[in-house]
């Protein structure tokens, strides 16, 4: 009567197969195809499941591909551990598997940390009127996954290295003079681990927000996007401006939407002294309560500086945002302005001159500018007196040359 067969003649029948390089890949094969089968049924019943989740939904389609590609590799990895030693160049295709499982592994984790980063990210919408706290995830979430996953991509290369026994003794020895080997990793890679702390800050802080308005050197516009190095502002005229992220940690800047979007803008205008300001106020008021970018909290006209020709006035208005009230500003500008020239032209900023001459001589003879009627006979003193005035105190030597430089001065 047969005996039954024992363990070690199951794991000898098993084994059979992989003592050649044919068998091993024949069996690598089907486990490689058996992976695939099983990810894509698995894949098909837990996305039916996850269907009313939708964030569930996203990291699922995030993680898709990665995960079938370390199934695969777990699979061939174990078929390979189960090959016997005395294969040709069983070793070095052992070192290329378990490199490329550290590599599947760090995409996997990569993605997942994207995922969960997206399903942040779509759970806050950025359409609604107070977007603030919105923002305020959307930097963090952002910035955090990038954060994460340059951490993840420097480990997973750390880990494919230290596979090799040379850069394992590498590592020994540099662990050995670590005070000397940072100090110089420090000094190469400042930029680097700078930006990456500033990163961090910036995420845990939130100097800046995606869609923040901030005015950086002189230059206007809105955070578009946040790396893991640098910064895009979009500026008014749509062109990009790019600045480090340590930029932002080491100097001042100015942030319009820190802790909201409401925003108050001025306007400016220089009329005359005699101007009323009344019918302006009222004009204001009318401009304003018509615009649909005031929000109804400020409308204000002062003045607010006088110089030797003009006042100064200014009109303060508000808004929900930088946008609209800068259509606001130039809103109120062109009505103000419109109605001074239609109802107070006079009133508008112009040049005061005063021309004023004195005649201190008199000559003895008649002017040849001096009116015919009010000439009088040679030798009559009265009728230059009576007839002009000006022409009875002159009398004195030199006086003709007077006359006609306050003429010319006339």
């Amino acid at each position: 009567m047969p005996l039954m067969p024992t363990f070690d003649e199951f794991s000898l029948a098993a084994e059979a197969p992989l003592h050649t390089w044919f068998g091993t890949l024949v069996v690598s094969v089907i486990l490689a195809a058996v992976a695939v089968g099983v990810h894509r049924f698995g894949a098909r019943i837990v996305l039916r499941i996850a269907r009313p989740h939708p964030l569930t939904s996203v990291v699922l389609r995030y993680i898709d591909k990665p995960s079938l590609f370390v199934l695969v590799i777990l699979m061939v990895e174990g078929v390979l551990a189960e090959a016997p030693d005395t294969l040709n160049y069983i070793e070095p295709i052992r070192d290329v598997t378990a490199i490329a499982l550290i590599a599947a592994l760090t995409w996997l984790s990569v993605r997942s940390a994207a995922a969960i980063g997206e399903a942040i990210i779509r759970a806050h919408p950025l359409d609604s009127a107070d977007n603030l706290q919105a923002r305020r995830i959307h930097t963090q979430a952002r910035v955090l996954a990038r954060s994460v996953m340059i951490l993840i991509v420097i480990v997973g290369t750390g880990g494919a290295l230290m596979t090799f026994p040379n850069v394992r003794q590498v590592g020994a020895s540099l662990l050995a003079s670590a005070g000397v080997a940072g100090l110089v990793a420090g000094i190469a890679a400042r930029p680097v681990l700078g930006n990456l702390i500033a990163g961090l800050q910036i995420a845990l802080s939130q100097p800046i927000r995606l869609d923040d308005v901030v005015v950086i050197q002189g230059e206007w516009g809105r955070i578009e996007e946040i790396t893991g190095t640098y910064v895009s502002v979009r500026l008014w005229d749509q062109r990009r401006l790019i600045v480090p992220l340590q930029w932002f940690i080491e100097n001042p800047f100015t942030n319009w939407t820190r802790s909201s979007s409401q925003i108050i803008g001025t306007v400016f205008l220089f009329v005359d002294y005699r101007m009323p300001l009344a019918p302006l106020r009222e004009e204001l008021a009318r401009i304003v309560e018509s615009a649909p970018e005031w929000d109804r909290r400020v409308q204000v006209l002062q003045v607010t500086d006088g110089t030797e020709r003009s006042m100064q006035l200014r009109a303060l208005v508000s808004s929900p945002d930088s946008g609209l009230n800068w259509d606001l500003r130039c809103r109120v500008r062109e009505g103000l302005l419109g109605f001074i020239q239609q109802h107070y032209p006079q009133y508008l900023p112009r040049t005061r001159a005063e021309v004023s001459a004195e005649l201190e001589t008199t000559v003895s003879e008649p002017l040849d500018w001096v009116p015919r009627s009010a000439q009088a006979p040679a030798g009559s003193t009265a009728a230059h007196t009576e007839a002009d005035p000006v022409a009875s105190r002159i009398g004195r030597p030199g006086a003709a040359d007077a006359a006609q430089k306050a003429k010319e001065r006339v």
